[in-house]
Parts: C-alpha cells; sequence; structure tokens
C-alpha cells in the first residue's frame, strides 16, 4: 500500500530520526564484516527485523523530505518610515532681492591745475577731509614773482592812464593815446588776477568733504596742469548709493506696486530698502529707492535701479556687493513649502509627493512663485494639513503605503539629545 504525503506528515520527527539512526548502525556493521572475511558467502534471506529497519530509514527519509518541502511564506515587510511636514497657512511678508553694488554718493580726483614740484603733502592717507582742505603745496616761487610783476605793471599802466585823463581834457594829447592807456591799464589788472589765482592753485584744497584715497605721487614730484595722473581720490562716503541691475519687467512690476502703495513707504512717501551684507548680516539702517535710470539696455534689457542708503558707520565701501532688499507687503493664508520637499520632473516643473489621509502616497504637480528661505511660496498644488514627504523620498512611490512620522529639523534633535558625558554617573571614590 503506497504511503501518502499526508500520512508522513502526521508522522512525528523524532521516529524518523530514530529509524534513521537505526539503519545508519546496521549498514555500518555490515560492512564491518564484510571487510573482515576473505571469500563472502551468497547473501541468505533477510529476516523480518531487517527489513523493519529498512523500513524505518526509508520513511524517515520520507519525513525529511515533506518537511523540506513544506516551509512557511516569509512575513509582510512593513511599509517604509517617512518623514513629513504638515503644511499650515500663514502670512508672510513679500521681499524681493536685487543684487548691487555700493558707489560713493560723490567722487573728486584731484589734480594739479599748475605746473610744479611737489614740496608737502598735508593729509594723512585714509583719512576724512573736509572741503577746502589743503591737501598738496606746490612750489610757488615763480608763481609769486610772476603775481608781484604783475602788481608792478598794473600800476603803472594805472598811472599813466590818470596822467592822460586831464591832458586829452586840454587836448594835450590825442584821444586816441588815452583810451589806449585805460586799455592798457585793464590788461594789467586782469594779468594781476591770473598771477594771484595761478599763485593760489598752488596750494591744492579738496574739491569736497569725504574720505581720501592713498597719496599717488610724493614729495619732490613733478606735476603737470592737468594731467591724467591724479594725486588722490576723495570719496563722500555718508550716504553712498547702492546700484542694482534688473530686467525691465522687475522695474515695471515694482513701479505698479509703488503706485497701488504696495511696497513699503516712509513718511514722505518714499520706498524703503534694506540691505544685506555680504556676510549675510543685516544692515542696521534703511534707505529709500529712487528710480534714477530711465534709458533700458538693448543688449541686456536690464535696468539700473539705484537705492540712496545712510553709512555714518562707513560701513559700506565702493565696490562692495551688497544684497538690496524691497518690502512688497503681506500676503495673507500663504503655503509655504520645504526645499527639501519639492523636486522637479523632466520637464523641470516642481513636484511634491504627499501622503493621503490613508496613508498613501500622492504625486503632485506645483505651481511656485519664489523661494523665502528654505521654503517655496507655493500658489498652486498644495492646500493647508497637506504632508509633504521630506525625508525617505527614495523609499515613498506614488500609490505605496507608507508610516508617516513628523519630521524633526537637526537641530532640534540635538538639542532634545543629551551628550553621553552628561549622562554618565560619576565615578565612586
Amino acid at each position: 500500500m503506497p504511503i501518502s504525503r499526508e500520512y508522513l506528515a502526521r508522522v512525528p520527527a523524532s521516529v524518523g530520526w530514530v529509524g534513521f539512526h537505526v539503519g545508519v548502525v546496521v549498514t555500518v556493521a555490515a560492512a564491518l564484516s564484510a571487510r573482515g572475511s576473505k571469500k563472502q558467502a551468497p547473501p541468505p534471506p533477510q529476516p523480518v527485523a531487517v527489513k523493519l529497519v529498512t523500513f524505518g530509514c526509508l520513511a524517515a527519509a520520507a519525513v525529511l523530505l515533506a518537511g523540506c518541502g513544506h516551509q512557511a511564506p516569509p512575513p509582510t515587510p512593513a511599509p517604509p518610515k517617512v518623514s513629513v511636514v504638515v503644511l499650515k497657512a500663514e502670512s508672510v511678508p513679500i521681499t524681493t532681492e536685487l543684487p548691487g553694488r555700493i558707489n560713493a554718493y560723490r567722487t573728486a580726483d584731484v589734480r594739479p591745475q599748475v605746473n610744479g614740484i611737489i614740496l608737502k603733502r598735508l593729509f594723512v592717507e585714509g583719512s576724512e577731509v573736509k572741503a577746502g582742505q589743503q591737501l598738496y603745496q606746490i612750489d610757488p616761487a615763480p608763481y609769486r614773482a610772476t603775481y608781484d610783476s604783475a602788481i608792478a605793471a598794473e600800476a603803472s599802466a594805472q598811472a599813466l592812464a590818470e596822467r592822460y585823463k586831464p591832458l586829452v581834457e586840454a587836448n594835450a594829447v590825442s584821444k586816441q593815446d588815452y583810451d589806449n592807456a585805460v586799455a592798457s591799464n585793464l590788461q594789467t589788472k586782469a594779468a594781476v588776477e591770473t598771477a594771484r589765482i595761478n599763485l593760489i592753485y598752488t596750494r591744492v584744497l579738496s574739491p569736497i568733504t569725504g574720505r581720501i584715497s592713498r597719496s599717488f605721487i610724493t614729495e619732490g614730484a613733478l606735476v603737470t596742469a592737468n594731467q591724467p595722473t591724479v594725486l588722490a581720490t576723495v570719496q563722500q562716503l555718508d550716504p553712498v548709493y547702492v546700484d542694482v541691475t534688473q530686467p525691465s519687467s522687475t522695474l515695471v512690476r515694482l513701479r505698479r506696486e509703488a503706485a497701488a502703495g504696495l511696497l513699503k513707504q516712509n513718511a514722505s512717501g518714499q520706498t524703503q530698502v534694506s540691505v544685506l551684507l555680504e556676510d549675510g548680516s543685516d544692515y542696521a539702517h534703511t534707505g529709500t529707492l529712487e528710480f534714477s535710470e530711465v534709458t533700458v539696455d538693448v543688449g541686456t534689457g536690464s535696468v539700473t535701479l539705484r537705492g540712496l542708503m545712510p553709512n555714518p558707520e562707513r560701513l559700506l565701501l565702493p565696490g562692495m556687493f551688497v544684497r538690496e532688499q524691497l518690502q512688497e507687503g503681506v500676503r495673507q493664508d500663504a503655503v509655504l513649502a520645504p526645499q527639501q520637499g519639492v523636486s522637479h520632473d523632466q520637464k523641470g516643473d516642481p513636484t511634491a509627493l504627499v501622503v493621503g489621509p490613508d496613508n498613501t502616497v500622492e504625486l503632485r504637480a506645483l505651481q511656485t512663485d519664489r523661494a523665502i528661505g528654505d521654503q517655496w511660496l507655493v500658489t498652486s498644488g498644495l492646500k493647508p494639513g497637506d504632508r509633504v514627504i521630506v525625508e525617505g523620498l527614495q523609499l515613498a512611490k506614488p500609490g505605496a503605503k507608507v508610516q508617516p512620522e513628523e519630521y524633526r529639523p537637526p537641530g532640534a534633535v540635538a538639542k532634545t539629545t543629551r551628550p553621553a558625558s552628561e549622562t554618565a554617573q560619576p565615578a565612586a571614590k
């Protein structure tokens, strides 16, 4: 009668293992007996006990095969864990950042207006100078001599004109001679004034108030009038200009927002601007925006916007790179999505993975307005209460089940985790 698989499955495993071991012992004994005899007789008929042992071995082998064929199925893996951020509606101040550079309010190049040798430098490089303060002294000797000579010539011409005046009335001299004497007197007066001005120009003065640069010449150098090389440069640094270059569309939008009253303005109705320094810190003072440029660059389609910024500490220097911020108003009920949870598809459109009410992942197509810090201002595709996946994106697929948990920034985790040195107990003395 054939043995069915169900019957073998009901046979205890211990019975199968006992029969298997008995069969092994009988086989080993028979092999040792055959090795001891040189001539082997024909095998006698097997007794009933040997048949039972053989049946036990076969039963044990069948039990082992049946046990190998019936394995328990592996457990179903749990849904992957993902970190989510729950979106909420909030009031967001809208600002526009415009990259630009600092320019001095006034810049004056100091050049000589007469020829001569520099005798003295009368300022400290990098210091503040006042308008009219003497900066250099050019050798005045030749110009003083010219001035004295002009004064003498002017006195002689004036005496001649005064002497001819009564004589022309008495017809002692011709009227032509008298007119020539008067004209000569006027020319000598002009020569005196020219000599006096040249003598003043030997004292090189500062044209404006500001901070002076290093000196490009030293004492003993020969300078000429209207030379291309400047002696020094004076820049007025309070206030300063912040010049930014933006597309003409930005200029049109800012003008419309200013006309609609959306831009933050001061008491005088001027649009206020603030500045971020190169290291990302905020500048302490606020300025005003001026739309000074009226011509658009035909090559780039951009226009220069100019802001006026106070600079009492002289922290803003010409040529410094800054970012100018304009407050455009406050947007109510805005939705901000973390940039960490927003990706882009093959077309470059923004997308996000959202966990639905039944913990099923959904793919959402988004429309974003601008970046605000480390978040995107979303105008379409997300609503308050949506759970956006920010960690575990590689495990989350659209339509799959996940285990959402609240996202904790690394900084918050570090604050809640105490160092091991603080939790360790002090050693017993």
